[in-house]
């Protein structure tokens, strides 16, 4: 499993349009649209993207998103605090689901 993941396979994600071409350039002008600046800049989406990636933990979007916050002008300080910022919900969102076991057992001790 140590290459599962291939640095290499990252540049290779347009292959994904290849058979459905018109989803792939539907996703795309989506992603591309997600990002343009609006409400929040470009470098703030480019930080959320990497909290998310860490998230979800996606070892490409990792990858793609540390290079891009590092374009964007951030430091490993910015994305040190991205990640546990990510990480810390993730935790609390793992936690808050221990109220559901709570439940049941308040259930079954009733």
């Amino acid at each position: 499993m140590a290459d599962y993941y291939r640095d290499d396979d990252l540049n290779r994600f347009g292959e994904i349009g290849k058979y459905k071409p018109e989803l792939f350039r539907k996703f795309m002008d989506w992603y591309m649209s997600s990002l343009e600046p609006g409400a929040l800049t470009k470098r703030e989406k480019v930080l959320i993207a990497l909290g998310v990636a860490h998230a979800i933990q996606c070892p490409y979007c990792i990858d793609a998103y540390s290079k891009a916050s590092l374009e964007e002008g951030m430091s490993l300080e910015h994305i040190t605090e991205a990640v546990h910022v990510a990480s810390s919900i993730r935790g609390g969102a793992s936690l808050i689901h221990g109220i559901q076991a709570h439940n049941v057992v308040d259930k079954i001790s009733m």
